[in-house]
């Protein structure tokens, strides 16, 4: 479960140990939100995981420490991102050209690269054990109606859901399903200053049933993908946004 600190990441976490699933919860800097994650994790037998996943080696490093205190890892969660915010957003028309190359390398490294590394890690454990699995990509709906302030982050997206499909496609033989989750605009700590504020009306007004979603909402989606019941549901993506972006 990587980007466990916080937020979506750590409903996720705590849900799959409701559910009875030992967790390994990933952290990239924050270790301190981490151990507060794990104390929130019901039953036993959770481990600890750092590693900057930008970082291939790093990437490696966190799928053995995982295995290490697991046993064979049969679900992945890609969680970890580099979302939008006052200093990640790059817009085109505002932004110097050193900046723009800085935040889409970082955004690129962590929300897709990182995840693309991070299965192929598990997929080819899973398929040297000779056994089936889950991986369960976090999305975003600005991968379908883009994201001017943070166009690297939109992209990464994309790219992730993309990626995904291919894997579904690529793991099926080998009993191992594929699965997105696309969000909308979640409540979570790092939202909640402009929730609060004067965009925050704004926000909520986005979706027809006047709120934004919960960490718990994408955790319940998580839930329903990484169940057998969902492995028919390889290669979808699921919009999780209260109506408030609908593709056709």
């Amino acid at each position: 479960m990587t980007g466990a600190s916080r937020g979506i990441g750590r409903a996720i976490a705590v849900a799959l140990s409701r559910r009875g699933d030992r967790v390994a919860v990933h952290y990239g800097s924050d270790r301190a939100a981490a151990e507060q994650t794990m104390a929130l994790l019901h039953g036993e037998g959770h481990t600890l995981v750092g590693g900057d996943l930008s970082s291939p080696d790093a990437a490696a490093s966190v799928v053995e420490q995982a295995q290490q205190a697991l046993g064979q890892v049969d679900l992945l969660v890609n969680n970890a991102a580099v979302g939008p915010g006052s200093s990640t957003d790059h817009r085109v028309d505002d932004t110097d050209y050193a900046t723009w190359q800085r935040v889409w390398k970082t955004m690129i490294d962590v929300d897709l690269i990182a995840a693309a590394n991070l299965t192929y890690l598990v997929a080819h454990s899973l398929i040297s054990a000779g056994e089936p699995g889950v991986i369960v990509n976090i999305g975003s709906r600005g991968a379908f109606r883009g994201e001017p302030d943070c166009p690297a982050y939109a992209a990464a997206k994309a790219g992730l859901h993309a990626f995904g499909q291919s894997m579904a496609v690529a793991l099926a033989p080998h009993g191992i399903s594929v699965a997105s989750v696309a969000p909308g605009f979640v409540s979570t700590e790092r939202q909640e200053e402009k929730l609060s504020g004067p965009e925050g009306e704004a926000v909520r007004a986005q979706s027809p049933f006047g709120r934004v979603g919960t960490p718990e909402e994408v955790a319940a989606a998580v839930l329903y993908l990484s169940s057998p019941d969902a492995q028919w549901a390889s290669g979808a993506i699921l919009d999780l946004n209260g109506a408030s972006h609908l593709r056709t």
